[in-house]
């Protein structure tokens, strides 16, 4: 093959089997080896070390003007492919090879997949992502770099990534660093130019599997399978190793800029008004969660997720909320038995982690999904109204309804597989919802849930009665769904 072509226009050659597409060169995925097949050796093409070069290249072939990118293959240029140095080895026996970036070395996890097309940097540090890596179904990763704006946490969590294809270049104004270089400053292992379509497709499939990522060609393929066997996510305490360590105060409301909820965020930052005192467990919470609460006029005290009882009621909140996390919602008694000793005493909120605590603690009992929920574009029912909204969510698990006692209602229900998404208790002033209504990255659809908590906590400081405070909080989410525009929140077939 003469020439390769690529900025500007995408050429293929259906004699070589090699395409083209933005300088970025990739060879046609196959089927991935096995460890009871024969090994094949294929170059896999990426284009990162080598846009800058062809790009220059053309430049200079077209009197300085940049055009279609043609390169002639003269002797001497070093070849526009490389080698693949790291490999992806499944629990079902599979091993994908594909290039590393970020830290070197082995790590093992579960393995997911995330629909979401926006938003890579705050699901990387979303603390919920502890103990897996995570299979982005969007092709293209890391154009817009890292900022520090974006965090939704201290650190990146994750355990390692999988990507289609790794940005060659960065573009973003707000951009300080390059996701490789993020990823090898936070000690995350990262694989790209692998088939995250075939990947995606067999979790969906087979459910989960477990999976290490390897850059160590000393280790044989045998050798990291049985790591993957060896290891579980299921019955550990992940949000031991990702909460606080003590109790802080948390200040900031969502930014000006990012605010989209400006009538909320006027008739909530008065000055004249007394700000709502919330206490946050922390099972793993995300900054922007914090935010919202901050934007609905609370004033936040977080506090570990071993933090007693006692002390909660000591500190004298206006409600008490419990975030999201990461792991097995059955590894964490403490937790749940905290939750009842504060259920009847002050009103609580639980978002995804939250809610499944707040459903075992209520009688219930959770159970692990076959390959999870991981996107920002699931709807949900709220079966009281009809109203649809659309959702981001990042779970594994899943409360059981028909684990329920008596007073417990189903709000919300999930409308790819009829799993609860919603629950209320109405005698008790208590909530919990199986996603995530802050959206970093996601839809705004659901941040209604917060104005909810905030009306049932001034309800529960005016001495109102409970069940009279649901029939308010069900009126304003009819008078809601019948003021949302059309596409955003509709109603139910």
């Amino acid at each position: 093959m003469e020439a390769f072509a690529g900025l500007g226009s995408s050429v293929a050659s259906s004699s070589r089997g090699v395409s083209a597409v933005h300088g970025s060169l990739h060879a046609p995925q196959g089927v991935p080896s096995r460890l009871d097949a024969p090994q094949q050796s294929q170059p896999i093409f990426a284009g990162k070390a080598r846009c800058p070069q062809l790009l220059k290249a053309s430049c200079g072939r077209s009197s300085g003007r940049r055009r279609s990118l043609v390169v002639r293959a003269e002797a001497g240029l070093t070849p526009p492919w490389v080698t693949p140095d790291a490999r992806l080895v499944l629990s079902d026996g599979s091993v994908w090879h594909g290039n590393a970036f970020g830290a070197t070395g082995t790590s093992v996890g579960e393995v997911v997949f995330n629909t979401s097309l926006t938003g890579y940097q705050e699901i990387l540090t979303d603390p919920s992502y502890k103990g897996q890596f995570v299979t982005f179904t969007h092709p293209h990763i890391g154009n817009t770099g890292i900022n520090p704006e974006d965090m939704e946490s201290e650190k990146c969590h994750l355990g390692g990534i999988i990507v289609r294809d790794l940005s060659c270049v960065v573009s973003n104004y707000r951009s300080k660093q390059s996701l490789s270089d993020y990823c090898a400053s936070q000690d995350v292992m990262g694989i790209a130019n692998v088939d995250t379509r075939a990947i995606t497709r067999r979790l969906r499939d087979d459910g989960c599997l477990n999976g290490v990522i390897c850059n160590d060609a000393s280790i044989s393929d045998e050798e990291l399978l049985k790591k993957t066997k060896e290891w579980s996510i299921v019955g550990q305490d992940l949000v031991a190793q990702v909460t606080c360590h003590e109790a802080y105060e948390w200040k900031d409301p969502t930014g000006e800029n990012w605010e989209y909820r400006m009538a909320i965020a006027a008739d909530n930052g008065s000055t004249s008004k007394e700000p709502l005192h919330v206490v946050a467990y922390d099972f793993g919470t995300k900054h922007n969660i914090l935010r919202r609460l901050a934007s609905h006029g609370c004033k936040i005290t977080v506090v570990p997720a071993d933090y007693p009882a006692d002390k909660v009621i000591g500190l004298n909140p206006d409600g008490v909320f419990l975030s999201n996390g990461p792991g097995d919602p059955s590894a964490l008694p403490y937790a749940v038995d905290a939750t009842k000793s504060l259920l009847g005493k002050k009103p609580i909120f639980g978002i995804c982690m939250g809610h499944q605590i707040l459903g075992q603690a209520i009688g219930g009992s959770t159970f692990k999904l076959k390959f999870g929920h991981h996107g920002g574009n699931h709807p949900i029912r709220h079966d009281s109204t009809g109203r649809i909204e659309i959702s981001a969510q990042n779970h594994n698990y899943a409360v059981n309804p028909d684990t329920f006692q008596s007073g417990v209602e189903v709000s919300h229900v999930n409308l790819n597989d009829g799993t609860c998404a919603g629950i209320v208790v109405p005698a008790l002033q208590a909530m919990g919802i199986q996603y995530h209504p802050e959206a970093s990255p996601g839809p705004h659809d659901a941040d209604i849930c917060f104005s909810q908590f905030v009306d049932m906590m001034k309800a529960y400081k005016s001495g109102a009665n409970p069940e009279q405070v649901a029939a308010q909080a069900l009126k304003k989410a009819e008078a809601a769904a019948e003021k949302a525009p059309s596409g955003v929140l509709a109603e139910a077939a």
